[in-house]
């Protein structure tokens, strides 16, 4: 494992975000949601792809609150501009669950 400074982990802005629409990603390499997150009124909605589709349905989405990487540079994932990386933790068969705040949290609060 790399280890890194204290200040490198400083610049990475992860937020809190909750989920307003998820829908299809058909396009997607690996089956994926396109994610649109609500991070309040100082980030706004940013669309992310997520490869969860083994562990979540689209219906239950909606409402969830995420924890999100918002300062990467923009990717093209396939005709998607994905806006940030909304985190998760690889299961024992490597689908991904979603890393969650487990009390509601204000949108756009900084992991510190």
């Amino acid at each position: 494992m790399e280890t890194i400074a204290w200040n490198d982990f400083t610049r990475v802005e992860l937020r809190v975000g909750r989920i307003v629409r998820a829908e299809p990603f058909p396009e997607a390499r690996k089956p994926a949601y396109i994610l649109h997150v609500d991070f309040g009124d100082e980030i706004g909605i940013k669309k992310s792809s997520a490869q969860i589709t083994a562990h979540y349905q689209l219906e239950e989405l909606p409402g969830r609150q995420v924890v999100a990487v918002v300062n990467f540079p923009k990717k093209q994932i396939g005709p998607l501009m994905s806006e940030c990386l909304v985190t998760g933790f690889y299961d024992e068969n490597g689908d991904v669950v979603l890393c969650v705040p487990d009390k509601e949290m204000p949108l756009g609060a900084k992991l510190g």
